[in-house]
C-alpha cells in the first residue's frame, strides 16, 4: 500500500508540474512581442502564493517529500512567470502588479509563515497552514465561476417575472372594460369642449354688448367744450371761440 500510494504521489506530481509548465507557450510569445498584451497577472501572482504555501506545507510535515517537490518546482516556475509579466506589461499594470506581489507575495506569506512558526506550535501549525491552503485552492478554482454570477442572477429573476405573469394575467384588463374607459374618456372631453365653448360664447356676447353700448350724446360733448372753454382766461378768449360754441348750441338743439 506504501508502494501504491508513492506512486500515485509520483503520478500526481508529474501531472501537476505539467499544469505549471502550461504558460510557458504564453510567456514565450510575450517575450516574442515584448509585450504582456490582453494578459492579467493575478492567476500567476496567486498561484504563486498558493504553491509557496504548500511548500511551506511540505517542509512542517514529517514525510512531505512529494509536497515539496512538485509545489517548490511550480513556485520556481511561478516565479519566472512573474518577474517576466513585471519586465513587458505596460507601466499602469507594471505598478499594479508589483503592488500585488508586494502585498501578496511577500507581506502576506510573510505574515504566515512568522505567525505559525512563532506564534503556533505542534500539529496546530500544521493544521493550521492545510487549512489555509486548502481554502486558497478552492478560492482560486471556485474564482471562475464569478463569470456566471450575472447570468445565474438574471436566470431567477427572468423566472420570477414569468411565474408572476402567469399568476396575475387573468386580473389584467379585458377589451370590454378597455372599451368601456375610451368612452368614458371621450364623453370627458366632449363636455369640456362643451363648457370652454359656453365660456368663450358668453365672453363674445359681453364683449358686443361692451361695444354696443350707446356714445355720449352730442350734447354732453359740446357741454364739455363749453365748460372748458369757459375755464380760460379772458385774454384768451376771442372771437373764433365764440363763433364756435354758438355753433356748438345750434347743432345739439
Amino acid at each position: 500500500m506504501a508502494n501504491f500510494s508513492f506512486i500515485l504521489g509520483i503520478i500526481g506530481n508529474v501531472i501537476s508540474i505539467l499544469m505549471f509548465a502550461a504558460p510557458i507557450k504564453t510567456f514565450k510569445r510575450i517575450m516574442k512581442k515584448k509585450s504582456t498584451e490582453d494578459f492579467k497577472g493575478i492567476p500567476y501572482i496567486t498561484t504563486l502564493l498558493s504553491t509557496c504555501l504548500w511548500t511551506f506545507y511540505g517542509l512542517l510535515k514529517p514525510g512531505g517529500l512529494l509536497v515539496v517537490t512538485v509545489n517548490g518546482s511550480g513556485a520556481i516556475l511561478h516565479i519566472i512567470y512573474v518577474t517576466l509579466f513585471l519586465i513587458y506589461a505596460p507601466e499602469p499594470l507594471k505598478i499594479q502588479s508589483m503592488k500585488l506581489v508586494a502585498i501578496i507575495d511577500i507581506a502576506f506569506l510573510g505574515a504566515v509563515i512568522a505567525i505559525t512558526l512563532v506564534a503556533v506550535h505542534g500539529t496546530t501549525r500544521l493544521t493550521l497552514v492545510g487549512f489555509l491552503c486548502a481554502a486558497l485552492n478552492i478560492g482560486m478554482y471556485a474564482a471562475p465561476l464569478a463569470a456566471t454570477v450575472p447570468n445565474g442572477i438574471g436566470f431567477i429573476l427572468g423566472a420570477a417575472q414569468l411565474i408572476l405573469y402567469f399568476m396575475y394575467y387573468k386580473s389584467s384588463p379585458t377589451k370590454s372594460t378597455e372599451e368601456k374607459g375610451s368612452a368614458h374618456l371621450m364623453k370627458r372631453e366632449i363636455q369640456m369642449k362643451d363648457v370652454n365653448g359656453a365660456h368663450e360664447n358668453e365672453n363674445s356676447r359681453n364683449l358686443h354688448k361692451w361695444k354696443s353700448l350707446p356714445k355720449p350724446s352730442l350734447v354732453r360733448q359740446y357741454s364739455e367744450k363749453l365748460v372748458k372753454t369757459l375755464s380760460n382766461t379772458p385774454s384768451s378768449l376771442g372771437s373764433h371761440n365764440v363763433h364756435d360754441i354758438e355753433k356748438g348750441l345750434k347743432e345739439a338743439h
